[in-house]
């Protein structure tokens, strides 16, 4: 490269901390394009950076927090939805967007996530799905396939795993999408429907960890893994989401699944609140009750 094209700005430049690049990423993981991919959607959807917040959990992915120019919270292991849950009751005007993991969000984290999903809190949750713990040495996780070798089951995996969206739809959430990180703008168009959605909106990314779950199932290399994702990936929209379970046949059932409208927590909690109570009108002075209305 000339020393005129190192010059240039990237357009994320504004978005990207550069202090923390280069990222820690393994050659052939897709989490730099699932960031890039989600940095778009950012930009396009207009939403103030200034009120803003990204929180995620440990792991590989749990990094993207680190990377981005936002308020962002790198919390403690399976929490960073209840962390997530407590910005939001405490500044309902602010986004908040939870960005990490399936063994982070699903395993330790599994219970927040459905109890999120089913009280409907407004938050926008990107779990990026490579099967595995990729972090911490390639253990079986909450996503590993039946038969699937891992750190833990080097004889392959016998435990059933979670589908996702079926999980995230069964538990109340009004927004369930899961696309490959290969599906570049399907992708973006989805995360920026999910960024400008109010309630529980999920978005699952397929993504390749080929240093781990790869090299032990035999996968290849990222470029092979993201190949495989293009010959055997099926977009099905209307799906009966119990059929998209993810397995060792490489099938990957992608689409837009759910979209619909319910009260958010935050609506429920103040319509609630602000409202007097059958024989307890005085309960809630009015001054208070108008301050709980503008606060919500």
């Amino acid at each position: 490269m000339t020393e005129e094209q190192i010059a240039l700005n990237h357009p994320m430049d504004a978005y990207l901390r550069e202090d923390r690049i280069p990222h820690i990423w393994c050659s052939g993981c897709g989490l730099g394009t699932c960031l890039n991919t989600f940095l778009h959607a950012l930009v396009k959807s207009k939403i103030d950076m200034k009120k803003t917040s990204i929180v995620s959990g440990i792991g590989c992915t749990g990094r993207v927090a680190g990377y981005v120019k936002l308020d962002s919270f790198h919390t403690t292991h399976g929490r960073p939805i209840p962390f997530a849950t407590g910005l939001k009751l405490a500044n309902p005007k602010l986004k908040v967007i939870v960005f990490s993991g399936d063994g982070d969000l699903i395993s330790i984290g599994g219970n927040h996530f459905i109890h999120a999903a089913r009280r409907n809190v407004d938050l926008t949750v990107i779990c990026v799905n490579n099967f595995t713990y990729g972090m911490t040495g390639g253990q079986g996780g909450p996503t590993t396939p039946i038969t699937a070798r891992s750190a833990t089951t080097p004889f392959g995996n016998f435990e059933f795993p979670f589908n996702l969206a079926y999980l995230a739809a069964g538990s109340g959430a009004v927004y369930v999408a899961r696309w490959t990180m290969l599906d570049v703008r399907r992708l973006e168009n989805s995360i920026l429907h999910a960024l400008n959605k109010k309630g529980f909106t999920f978005v699952e990314i397929i993504s390749p960890c080929p240093t781990l779950y790869g090299r032990m199932n035999k996968l290849g290399n990222g470029l092979k893994m993201i190949k495989d994702y293009q010959k055997n990936t099926i977009i099905n929209h209307k799906v009966d989401l119990k059929d998209a379970a993810l397995g060792m046949d490489g099938k990957i059932v992608v689409g837009n699944f759910v979209d619909i409208q319910r009260p958010t927590f935050t609506e429920v909690l103040y319509d609630h609140i602000a409202k007097p109570q059958p024989n307890k009108k005085e309960d809630i002075p009015k001054e208070e009750r108008k301050k709980i209305e503008h606060h919500a």
